[in-house]
């Protein structure tokens, strides 16, 4: 069965895709955001907050997430409580 990962603001996602959580602060990142708006397959779950952390799947998606790489990696892997919401912009 799928696990899912609350990636904030009570947006899910398969752990079971997921490839690599990195920072949305380097310009490759960035570049990257740029070209997955240009080809529809970017997904926006910030609730118009600032982008924190970008979430790359095994089906080319890029989700961007409002909360920081380091609580999500920690939801990963089990570590984190579910109220570790980071709203600050």
């Amino acid at each position: 069965m799928a696990k899912l990962m609350n990636i904030g603001f009570g947006n899910m996602v398969n752990t079971d895709k997921i490839v690599s959580i990195i920072s949305s602060d380097s310009a490759p990142a960035k570049r990257m955001i740029s070209r997955g708006k240009e080809q529809e397959i970017l997904i926006d779950a910030t609730q118009g907050r600032r982008t924190k952390s970008v979430i790359f799947t095994e089906n080319n998606k890029i989700i961007l997430s409002a909360l920081q790489p380091e609580t999500l990696a920690g939801r990963f892997n089990g570590n984190a409580s579910e109220g570790d919401y980071d709203t600050k912009e």
